[in-house]
């Protein structure tokens, strides 16, 4: 009884490994624009910032975590912790990791030769 059943089933769709595919299609589609969307722009952010905290130096202007916006007075390379001076005679120590912006626009180094015509 229930063989009959199950031959039956199969008979009625000869091409089932197709079927399977067309199913799963959508899925993978999903998958890839949510790659596109919402993954590989997080990842290039984060690529992005991770660069941005590395090139801090003394003097630059940032914004910690916590909103507060200071000047950075001591930022040896590769050190995690930073020196930043929040005001007169204040000076915190703060982890490299918890700013969150920097401020000060790098300026592109001229070259010598635009800096004697300028210098005109």
């Amino acid at each position: 009884m229930f063989i009959a059943t199950a031959y039956a089933a199969s008979a009625a769709s000869p091409d089932g490994g197709m079927s399977a595919i067309f199913s799963f299609g959508p899925l993978v589609l999903i998958v890839v624009v949510f790659y596109f969307i919402l993954i590989r722009p997080q990842q290039q952010q984060a690529k992005t910032q991770k660069t941005r905290l590395a090139a801090i130096r003394r003097g630059d202007r940032v914004v910690t975590g916590g909103g507060i916006i200071g000047q950075v007075a001591k930022a040896a390379e590769g050190a995690e912790e930073i020196e930043v001076d929040l005001a007169p005679n204040l000076r915190v120590t703060v982890l490299r990791s918890t700013i969150s912006s920097v401020l000060t626009e790098k300026q592109p180094e001229a070259k010598p030769a635009e800096a004697k015509k300028a210098a005109k």
